[in-house]
């Protein structure tokens, strides 16, 4: 039923960018730290890189745990479900990082995502894959996709890099996770658009 890859390539990678949503999971080292899994969307936000590297946009949101997560350990577990067409699931597990707005790689790396909004964002996750598998998905329902929700975007459509960070600061798991470690830095470096 299951298969491992040794790379993203062929009707695997087809697979994935095909997806309009996908998951992401990671947790602390300490054994009784809070497993953080979350759902991941809007178009054009998700890139594959080579056979062994993803990434994808992180924007504004209620907490930063992921961040959190992978500057502690860089643990990280992405999945997309077949919610349309034959089953199917798919897992890259590998190490990730969040490459923030000051880091030197960012503007190239922004270069992947040629249309989305930087309305509300924070970071890119980069994922290295150590592990790809994929298996049935039998027992995962049929949806129907109808379009991304425009609220996001609305949202922090109406901030800039300043209010942006003011509005970090005032959120209890942004600088700091739900664990205590440390989250997002603020303030914001500015957002220097790379097109």
């Amino acid at each position: 039923m299951g298969k491992t890859y040794p790379a993203i390539t062929g009707r695997l990678r087809t697979f994935i960018n095909e997806q309009p949503m996908f998951f992401t999971a990671t947790a602390p080292l300490r054994q009784d730290g809070t497993v953080n899994l979350s759902p991941k969307g809007l178009k054009g936000s998700f890139a594959v890189l080579d056979e062994k590297t993803v990434a994808y946009l992180d924007f504004a949101g209620s907490n930063a745990e992921t961040i959190a997560h992978l500057r502690e350990n860089g643990r990280i577990t992405l999945m997309w479900c077949a919610f349309q067409g034959p089953p199917n699931i798919v897992r890259i597990h590998g190490r990730g990082e969040p490459v923030f707005r000051d880091d030197a790689r960012f503007p190239d790396l922004a270069k992947h995502f040629p249309d989305m909004t930087e309305h509300g964002l924070r970071a890119i996750i980069l994922v290295h894959a150590e592990l790809i598998r994929d298996t049935c998905g039998y027992a995962v329902p049929l949806m129907t996709y109808e379009e991304d929700r425009d609220l996001h975007g609305r949202r922090f459509a109406r901030e800039d890099d300043e209010s942006l960070s003011a509005y970090f600061a005032k959120k209890d798991h942004i600088a700091v996770s739900i664990d205590g470690l440390p989250g997002l830095p603020l303030p914001l470096p500015p957002l220097e658009s790379p097109r």
